[in-house]
């Protein structure tokens, strides 16, 4: 796979939380391999040169770029994965063959049988990672046991099973070729399905929403409804009320960058050029299609509106990251090389795109879905309440039980002691005459 496919790995992430896993490794290597060069040159400049102070206007000089981390991934076990990266690119022999290897043999985990030829110190250290891991996910499932055991809740031992299922937790001591094929594997699944997932997470933000607004207009009179209902549609209609969206993707959106981000001339527009910017601009990671998503959602939503969203507004930036990829991404392996991007570019699709209907023209569920939305969250409450009527019914009879206790113990002191005061159950001298 090319250099430059690799680089634009970050075409396929998720603005904040999405890096596929098997671009972590060249991406952090490139990383480091510059950062330690420049340390190099510059500790041997001042070895051999001996200077004398000089007064430095530091108004003309530039502050060093700082060297950002990969993005989180979401996954739960983001932290043990990074780490895992690191120590692995660290390894000469191990690093060479990533570089060699195929996107589509990484993903199957060839690359893992590699792990038998990594350094000592390495591997030692991947021991020591995985039983951090083993016992971090074994105090968090130990506490959701207690939480859900001590609430009366059945606990999902699947369930908990499952996040265990990116290392092999058989062996919680060394890490081996089967951990780094899980990991890869598990990681690349995860990835997969988290699109799917957030779109129905969102969904249910999207409905639950619409409910509060319908059980507030419940405790309202008929005149305060009246008012809630017409502010609420003016809240829409003002939202909707935003410059024309470029379709994602398309020659005009790109210009939009080219000129708004780049701040280049949009005559002057070359499709070869703004890859090539965004390419280099992947080692600061910069992610080219956040770039091209930014301008066009600034037109739609801003954090001070009252009508704006903003986890609306994170659902519009996956919708249309989801869009360009189908487009360009021709391949499906996750990535976009310079060839699918200049084929991309001559499609009429590009020169001439259809028009983009955003969030406020697709709602984001049914009325069937909204209907049974509202049945479980009844049906739920329901639950809850005759939880809570039978919880109240062992309490009375928890004090019954109680009360008859008491009164056994103060006839027994009558018989057993009959010359004795009796006492009550609070322990107050009662009156015997």
């Amino acid at each position: 796979m090319s250099n430059i496919k690799y680089k634009q790995a970050i075409y396929s992430v998720y603005p904040t939380r999405f890096v596929y896993l098997c671009v972590y490794f060249p991406y952090l290597f490139q990383m480091c391999w510059a950062f330690t060069i420049s340390w190099v040159v510059m500790l041997l400049q001042l070895m051999c040169v001996e200077a004398v102070p000089i007064s430095i206007d530091k108004t003309k000089v530039k502050e060093p770029e700082q060297v950002e981390t990969p993005p989180d991934t979401g996954l739960h076990y983001d932290r043990y994965l990074r780490e895992v990266i690191d120590f692995l690119e660290k390894d000469q022999h191990f690093r060479e063959k990533l570089h060699n290897t195929d996107m589509e043999d990484i993903k199957q985990g060839k690359l893992a049988k590699e792990l038998d030829f990594v350094s000592h110190n390495v591997r030692t250290k991947l021991d020591e990672l995985k039983r951090q891991e083993v016992n971090r996910l074994r105090t968090l499932i130990k506490a959701k046991q207690d939480i859900e055991g001590g609430n009366d809740i059945a606990v999902d031992h699947q369930a908990l099973l499952k996040q265990f299922e990116h290392l092999n937790h058989m062996n919680p001591h060394t890490f081996e070729v089967e951990d780094l094929d899980r990991l890869i594997k598990s990681a690349t699944k995860d990835l997969e399905n988290y699109d799917k997932e957030r779109h129905e997470e969102f969904k249910k933000y999207e409905m639950m929403k619409e409910h509060e607004r319908r059980e507030h207009l419940k405790t309202l009179n008929e005149e305060d409804r009246k008012k809630e209902e017409e502010h609420y549609e003016e809240m829409k209609k003002k939202h909707a009320d935003h410059p024309k969206v470029n379709h994602p993707g398309s020659q005009n959106q790109l210009k939009e960058v080219w000129e708004e981000a780049d701040g280049l001339d949009p005559d002057d527009f070359d499709p070869k050029t703004f890859f090539n910017i965004h390419e280099h601009g992947y080692d600061n990671k910069i992610n080219v299609f956040v770039t091209m998503q930014t301008p066009t959602l600034e037109k739609i939503y801003d954090p001070a509106n009252e009508e704006d969203d903003m986890v609306e507004m994170e659902e519009e930036r996956l919708r249309m990251r989801e869009h360009v990829m189908n487009e360009v991404d021709t391949d499906k392996d996750r990535l976009v090389s310079l060839d699918e991007f200049l084929v991309a570019t001559k499609k009429k699709e590009f020169l001439e795109p259809d028009s983009w209907e955003t969030l406020e023209q697709n709602q984001a569920y049914t009325d069937e879905e909204m209907r049974e939305f509202e049945e479980h969250l009844a049906q739920q409450e329901k639950d809850l309440n005759q939880k809570a009527d039978d919880l109240q019914k062992q309490r009375d009879e928890l004090e019954r039980q109680q009360e008859q206790l008491n009164a056994q113990k103060q006839e027994l002191q009558q018989v057993t002691s009959p010359g004795l005061p009796a006492f009550g159950p609070q322990g107050q001298e009662e009156d015997m005459g």
